[in-house]
């Protein structure tokens, strides 16, 4: 995926979306962690497993509407692009925060 179709303030947008659930992911519930947060002696794929990142229901990257944006754990973010399907749907998060694009 081209890092040219991301809107200039993705970082923004999406460490808010991560902030307003509390870096937890929406499908299975793993805490994840926070950046800089300090690791005891994980493994490098540990630290990967416990990583929040922001996908997009419909893989449009430059559609940044928060019904499109979901938190999710690396784990399950791989599974969804990978499979095509997850436990929750477009719509059905409720994230109250305001992002100005």
């Amino acid at each position: 995926m081209s890092k040219s179709r991301y809107a200039s303030n993705w970082k923004e947008i999406a460490t808010a979306v991560k902030e307003s659930v509390g870096w937890c992911c929406q499908k299975c519930g793993r805490v994840c962690l926070k950046p800089g947060e300090k690791t005891q002696s994980w493994t490098l794929s540990e630290r990967r497993a416990y990583t929040l990142q922001v996908h997009h229901w419909n893989f449009n990257p430059e559609d940044n509407r928060l019904e499109n944006l979901a938190p999710l754990c690396s784990s399950c973010h791989l599974h969804y692009h990978r499979f095509g399907r997850g436990n929750i749907s477009p719509g059905q998060l409720s994230l109250e925060l305001t992002i100005k694009n």
